[in-house]
């Protein structure tokens, strides 16, 4: 048993639970160990009220156990899903997520790198729209959905598939003349593919189509007044839209019903991203769905991997449609 008025130490844990204090080890910094162990450590470890000292081992292997994860905000719901699947990823693996919001600040970012390498964080993962960062060379660095150089490997989803699939789906359902609504950054990003996808399925199969993009930071409006203007007798040029984001595609769909028309009677609309209504019930609009969990996990394999310098610069997941009621699927 522990030594009574002092506090619990790693030897004691050991001693209680019957196990070499190189098991109690691996247990506390998640490593694999047999699950009998596992489990006798762990009572052990409740028992004696044992507190892992982070900070000291920290100290002696240079090593905090913290990966910082930089993220534009968590109002966004997909951004939010990343951020609870990263955490539950790292969580598994017995590694802490160190939480920046960017806020879409250019010099925020900046100041978040320069923050994350001042806590010896021990890697950084991050969904960037700064065209200037500058990825730090002393901690492993790996991005979502932009890529930087071959030596930071970014992972995505297939966002050109995704994007062929919208236009094939659209067609599959009666669709004969279609539309791509985005907002988005003028950066060339991984999501950027998605016009392009669209775009090629539409050739392939002979469909006339349009396209509006705006960038960040231009008005809603523009959008309103194009819909506005393809509006004849009640009728819209378009029967199919895809639309870069299901959050967009939601406001599309609201703006479509205060014309008069039907979604997905008169209009058919497919959006990106896969969110869910309350975060876990049924999806706000049909979708092109990313696969959240798998983008999680890849990004804390990566990251955490110890030959980052062996690992492909794109690592391209597959993405599915998934029906919400806004197309005749």
């Amino acid at each position: 048993m522990a030594r009574e008025h002092s506090t619990p130490t790693m030897a004691d844990v050991a001693r209680e639970a019957g196990v070499a204090l190189g098991t109690v080890s691996r247990v506390v910094n998640g490593e694999q160990v047999g699950e009998e162990f596992k489990a006798r450590v762990e009572a052990a470890i409740e028992r004696l009220g044992y507190h892992y000292n982070s900070s000291g081992r920290a100290l002696r292997t240079d090593r905090t156990n913290t990966i910082a994860f930089m993220i534009p905000n968590t109002i966004n719901p997909y951004f939010a899903l990343l951020v609870h699947h990263i955490n539950l990823a790292l969580e598994k693996r017995g590694r802490r997520m160190l939480l920046y919001f960017t806020g879409y600040d250019h010099s925020r970012e900046i100041e978040l790198i320069r923050m994350a390498q001042q806590n010896r964080v021990d890697g950084i993962i991050a969904l960037s729209y700064n065209p200037s960062l500058t990825i730090p060379e002393d901690v492993p660095f790996v991005t979502i959905d932009r890529f930087f150089s071959a030596s930071v490997p970014c992972i995505a989803a297939d966002n050109f598939g995704g994007g062929y699939l919208a236009a094939r789906k659209l067609s599959e359902f009666g669709c004969r003349h279609l539309a791509f609504l985005r907002i988005g950054s003028t950066l060339t990003n991984e999501p950027s593919k998605r016009k392009d996808g669209f775009v090629a399925a539409c050739v392939e199969m002979g469909l006339p189509f349009e396209i509006m993009a705006l960038e960040d930071g231009q008005p809603f409006s523009e959008f309103e007044n194009f819909l506005a203007g393809h509006l004849h007798g009640g009728r819209l040029d378009f029967d199919g839209l895809f639309v870069g984001t299901d959050s967009l595609a939601w406001r599309i769909i609201r703006t479509l019903r205060k014309m008069g028309l039907r979604v997905p009677e008169d209009v058919q609309v497919i959006g990106f991203d896969g969110i869910r209504m309350f975060g876990d019930l049924e999806p706000v609009v049909s979708t092109i769905q990313q696969p959240v969990q798998e983008i999680a996990e890849t990004c804390v394999n990566t990251v955490l991997s110890k030959h980052l310098a062996n690992v492909p610069s794109l690592i391209c997941l597959p993405v599915s449609y998934l029906s919400g009621g806004t197309t005749r699927a």
